[in-house]
């Protein structure tokens, strides 16, 4: 994937950790491991997905940094307007018509049923399927976020550690939470790739839900 100066990553080389942060700021160490001619294999990691990042490092360390930079000018010129402050002290005039909340329209297959009981709601069928997503969102935040943490440390494991001794049992105590045996069974591995993996599970190693929630 490719990644921006703000990105927040985490850099090996070969199971070696050289960096962790946003990306501007650890490519200086990246680009002097790349440097030496026996560096092993250096794999940068995005911390929200654990996908690895892709960075050209073509010319001199200014030219990968003007790179970067220019990459996150454009996702913010590209990024959605902010929400506009409902408290500011002047507002700009409204139009006639309804105003632009930013929703998107997609269609929705429903039985008579949910239309008719959709259709008696306050707001009309539009708002109330927007309230029963915000709803459920909230309901399910907690084992979103533990699953969430699960998927991405497995990916980072995979790839990092899949041929290691005790990665199936390792990836087993990560899904049912069970952190004293994930320790147990990533124990040999190196202490960077086990630190980061452990960083990356740690909404769920750290949550009292239990792993099917």
């Amino acid at each position: 994937m490719q990644a921006t100066a703000r990105t927040a990553c985490t850099a090996f080389e070969g199971f070696r950790l050289i960096g962790s942060g946003e990306l501007a700021a650890i490519s200086p160490a990246i680009y002097r491991a790349l440097q030496k001619a026996d560096h092993a294999p250096i794999q940068i990691f995005d911390d929200a997905s654990a996908h690895q990042v892709e960075v050209d490092f073509r010319g001199d360390l200014a030219d990968v940094l003007d790179r970067l930079e220019t990459a996150a000018q454009w996702a913010i010129e590209d990024a959605p307007p902010a929400p506009t402050n409902e408290n500011a002290s002047v507002s700009p005039p409204r139009g006639r018509g309804r105003p632009k909340l930013g929703v998107v329209a997609r269609e929705v297959t429903l039985l008579p049923r949910h239309w008719d009981w959709l259709d008696t709601q306050p707001g009309g069928a539009s708002a109330s399927l927007r309230r029963l997503v915000e709803e459920a969102k909230r309901i399910s935040g907690p084992a979103d976020r533990i699953r969430r943490s699960q998927e991405v440390a497995y990916r980072f494991m995979s790839m990092m550690a899949g041929d290691m001794e005790g990665f199936e049992e390792a990836s087993r105590a990560l899904f049912a939470a069970e952190e004293t045996r994930f320790d147990e069974m990533s124990a040999a591995w190196p202490a960077d790739v086990r630190n980061y993996a452990k960083r990356l599970a740690e909404a769920a190693f750290g949550s009292d839900l239990a792993p099917n929630t």
